[in-house]
């Protein structure tokens, strides 16, 4: 074997690898978190274990959109290169049969509007005020993707869904800001709060 055909070889090697790393990474685009993301959700107060990522085909991860829900829950939106987007909020709770006709849609309007009710092998399917969603129950909360009916169609919904995974933390978030007030040593204890204005003699 010559060492053009060897220098061939070692080249059609390199670019199909090339070409194998950069399907990888198209397939995983928009589906990752960087460490600046997360770092942003857990200084807010999200949760660890509610940090979750969905596979949502057409749609990317805006990041500056990610933070906590209520009390310590995750929220964040993915969008379309057309302008179309979807709502994926992570939160503790639970949905049964009897519940979920009584919980509004996410965005619904108008918040009376009657919601619809699908159950099936991923989760409830819900519907009302021109909004859907599919909510999944997994273990002590609820992993929530929600959108317009113009946005995104139920399949999409149902798919990224099943197909939501946890986002494993390897290191403590920066801590928040303290709020500690500053102790100013010029401030009695009782009266009316006044600055003591120490004075020298004769004064």
């Amino acid at each position: 074997m010559t060492r053009a055909v060897l220098v061939f070889l070692g080249l059609a090697i390199l670019i199909t690898a090339l070409v194998l790393l950069g399907r990888a990474l198209l397939v995983g685009r928009g589906s990752s978190l960087s460490p600046a993301a997360l770092d942003q959700a857990l200084r807010q107060g999200t949760a660890p274990d509610l940090i979750y990522l969905v596979e949502v085909k057409g749609y990317e991860i805006a990041e500056q959109s990610i933070g906590v829900i209520n009390d310590e829950g995750f929220g964040a939106f993915y969008s379309s290169t057309d302008g179309r987007r979807v709502q994926l909020r992570i939160d503790r709770g639970t949905m049964t049969d009897a519940l979920c006709p009584g919980v509004p849609v996410t965005d619904m309007n108008p918040l009376t509007a009657p919601v619809r009710c699908e159950r099936d092998e991923v989760g409830w399917y819900r519907e009302g005020g021109g909004h859907h969603e599919y909510v999944a129950v997994h273990e002590d909360h609820l992993i929530k993707l929600a959108g317009s009916l113009d946005d995104v169609d139920r399949a999409t919904l149902k798919t990224a869904v099943a197909g939501a995974r946890r986002v494993t933390t390897t290191a403590p978030a920066t801590p928040r800001p303290s709020h500690t007030p500053i102790v100013r040593g010029d401030l009695p204890t009782t009266g009316d709060g006044a600055p003591i204005q120490n004075t020298g003699p004769g004064g």
